[in-house]
């Protein structure tokens, strides 16, 4: 019997650790294999067994290179999995930058806990470690978009790219005459480096990502904004700090800066500073792969001439103290560490200064909490009062919103039988639900984390 049995073990009434199986009588396929991020409860989760057998996990399928969907291929790997993971070529360097940065950042931290006597656990050992990192990428396996690739007698998949970042792509697998697509993160239709979700048109079932499910992102002139606030806070004598994910966003912004000092519309000899590592090395990848974008390679090359790109820590003090305006992009996206931080706790106190949100805010994190107003921040166990300009641009996010979403159902020549949401805080999942069978009558659920759904 072709019983087919799909299984969220994260990313599952949550944005974040994105992990769905998919459980059949040829193979189980796991697609992505994220880190859970932001509160401490989420967190906790990448420590705890996962509810799945990982002998029997025969391939693992990445959507894209966030932290979020491919941070716990490491632990995997660690913890027995053999087969491969296929994912595009873009993804692949991307994927490893990443999980170097995260096995990095966890051996530090178990470092300091048993420096500083911090931790519950004698000795504290990282989640996992670079050599963990660099050993799950013997099993990375490369495949192109469009190209249908067989996985056993009767399993297929093919890749699309979805926007999002350079190699994203969304996920059809044909299984036993059943077509299950998993969207991965849908981008903007109007990204100013990258080309638009391409599509596909037949499904049976679709596993959709619906961050943004209850809002609509605001369609005035983002770079009119960027172009106000940056010319308002250098009249002032002050910084403009924009917190930026180091993959997708932060070569977004380089980018749409560049045109602005092409059209004269800010300060020509106004520094910007790109002060990360991560993103540094992400750059050179986009410009490797520059095909993927819709910038040539000779015009990121003169994009990135014209920035000062930080790799050092030990540089940074010495842009915190450079008393001349400047625009300053670091990480991390949502302020839960980085070098941000450090511009964060000299600049927050002063209404000279501007923040620029320029993405998704998880619940839990700093930059949720300046969105919602907060009058402090709690930085390195200090206090910092916040008097800097606190403004959020929807317009740079990656993820569609709410009418993008609903447009990429529609390109559906026959309605799916079901759509089953992850990804998503729980008002945003029940806002899309609700639009999805009003609108469009399409049978719609909203998956639970451990649950089985039987197709």
């Amino acid at each position: 019997m072709n019983t087919i049995i799909l299984k969220s073990l994260g990313g599952a009434e949550t944005v974040t650790g994105s992990k769905h199986l998919l459980k059949t009588s040829e193979l189980n396929i796991l697609i992505d294999c994220g880190l859970f991020q932001g509160i401490k409860s989420l967190r906790e989760q990448n420590w705890q067994p996962l509810n799945l057998d990982i002998a029997e996990t025969d391939i693992v399928i990445l959507t894209h290179a966030h932290l979020d969907h491919c941070g716990y291929i490491p632990l995997l790997v660690k913890n027995g999995f053999k087969g491969k993971i296929y994912m595009t070529e873009p993804t692949k360097e991307l994927a490893k930058l990443i999980l170097l940065d995260s096995a990095k950042l966890q051996e530090e931290d178990a470092e300091k806990a048993n420096f500083h006597h911090y931790t519950k656990h004698h000795p504290a050992k990282p989640l996992y470690t670079l050599r963990d990192a660099e050993k799950s990428f013997k099993q990375f396996f490369t495949v192109s978009e469009n190209t249908s690739v067989q996985l056993s007698d009767n399993i297929y998949c093919r890749f699309k790219t979805c926007g999002h970042i350079i190699g994203a792509c969304s996920v059809e697998i044909k299984c036993f005459e059943k077509i299950i697509i998993f969207s991965g993160d849908i981008g903007r239709a109007d990204s100013a480096i990258l080309p638009p979700p391409d599509f596909f048109t037949k499904a049976d079932y679709i596993v959709m990502e619906s961050t943004y499910g209850d809002r609509l992102h605001n369609p005035s002139n983002l770079s009119a904004k960027l172009e106000y606030w940056i010319n308002q806070t250098v009249k002032n004598r002050g910084n403009i700090i924009i917190p930026s994910f180091a993959v997708g966003r932060a070569q977004e912004l380089i980018y749409i800066l560049y045109q602005l000092k092409e059209q004269k519309k800010i300060p020509n000899d106004l520094p910007i500073v790109m002060d990360s590592p991560m993103a540094a090395s992400a750059t050179d990848i986009m410009i490797e792969y520059s095909q993927y974008t819709t910038v040539n390679k000779e015009k990121w090359l003169r994009i990135i001439e014209q920035i000062n790109i930080n790799r050092e820590y030990a540089n940074t003090s010495e842009f915190v103290q450079d008393k001349r305006s400047k625009i300053i992009i670091a990480g991390s996206g949502m302020m839960t560490g980085g070098r941000v931080l450090e511009y964060l706790k000299h600049d927050i106190g002063n209404s000279r200064n501007t923040v620029l949100i320029v993405g998704f805010q998880a619940e839990g994190t700093r930059g949720r909490a300046l969105l919602n107003q907060s009058h402090e921040l709690k930085i390195h166990g200090q206090y910092y009062p916040v008097k800097a300009n606190v403004v959020e641009l929807t317009g740079l996010s990656a993820h569609a919103d709410q009418s993008e979403l609903m447009e990429w159902i529609r390109k559906y020549k026959n309605p799916p039988k079901q759509i089953m949401l992850v990804h998503g805080e729980s008002s945003a999942q029940e806002a899309l639900r609700v639009k999805i069978q009003t609108d469009l009558k399409i049978p719609v659920k909203i998956l639970i984390k451990d649950e089985e759904f039987i197709f």
